[in-house]
């Protein structure tokens, strides 16, 4: 049987806007549910009643009092995704952190299979260059991908930078490129126009985005990173986690190429003084 929280993360693609709304804010809190009518849940999500029953047909419950008894019984396991709630005290929190990003990397990995990070890195390392993509907190994990990469990958860049076009980069962008799109929540929509010319451009596409989204088979990999979190922002250690993976392969098979740049890396680090 589907625990509760899974119901609703297979659901997400099918699921109507007011529906997602009401899905978005149960994923956020799943144990308060269990605290809630019907009636309340949809006001605190601010959906309507029918929203609620739809919602709770639609994950294969009977009714609303059924779904709530299946996220009571799983509170009571102790499981991570049901420990914190918004009166969690600091050292709840920090329990329940600590577990929830234990459990997001079990549940990331276990649907990441060896040969798929070789193709990647195989991918990136014989690209012309390397076109990262990413905004708001998508930033900063692109920003950190890149930096690791660039040690043994010198044509790679984080775009666009600051005064310049999407247009720019993609006029630049061929079918010899690797483009790698960070997509967490919140998402800008202009993300869906991105994704677009990635793929017009003929460029193979790695996106990577929490499990919230749906699955997009139109790109050549979607990995979705598990980023659930006892609070209200998402916790994102298995996003920095693939990262490490990616980057750490990058270095295995860079061979001696990658091998001789770390080399001059190093020696001019000793030459200015820099570690």
């Amino acid at each position: 049987m589907h625990s509760f929280i899974a119901r609703v993360q297979e659901s997400l693609h099918q699921l109507h806007p007011t529906e997602r709304k009401l899905a978005e804010f149960v994923l956020d809190f799943p144990g308060e549910l269990t605290s809630y009518s019907a009636s309340e849940l949809a006001r605190l999500a601010g959906v309507s009643n029918a929203t609620v029953t739809r919602f709770i047909k639609r994950l294969g419950y009977r009714n609303f009092d059924e779904a709530r008894r299946q996220a009571r019984a799983e509170k009571q396991t102790g499981s991570p995704l049901f420990l914190a709630d918004r009166s969690a005290g600091v050292q709840d929190a920090f329990v329940a952190h600590a577990e929830q990003g234990q459990e997001n990397l079990r549940r990331t990995f276990a649907r990441l299979g060896g040969g798929q990070v070789d193709e990647i890195v195989a991918t990136l390392l014989k690209a012309r260059k390397v076109w990262v993509y990413g905004f708001r907190s998508s930033h900063a994990v692109a920003s950190y991908f890149r930096w690791q990469i660039f040690q043994v990958k010198e044509d790679i860049h984080v775009v666009p930078n600051a005064g310049d076009t999407l247009g720019e980069y993609f006029a630049s962008v061929t079918p010899s490129d690797l483009i790698v799109v960070f997509g967490l929540r919140r998402r800008p929509a202009r993300l869906r126009d991105i994704l677009a010319q990635a793929m017009a451009s003929g460029a193979p596409v790695l996106y990577v985005s929490d499990d919230a989204v749906a699955r997009r088979d139109d790109v050549r990999w979607h990995i979705q990173c598990a980023c659930a979190a006892p609070g209200p922002l998402d916790n994102h250690a298995a996003v920095i986690a693939l990262c490490h993976v990616i980057a750490n392969r990058v270095m295995e098979l860079a061979g001696a190429k990658g091998r001789d740049r770390l080399t001059a890396i190093e020696a001019r680090h000793d030459a200015f003084g820099e570690m």
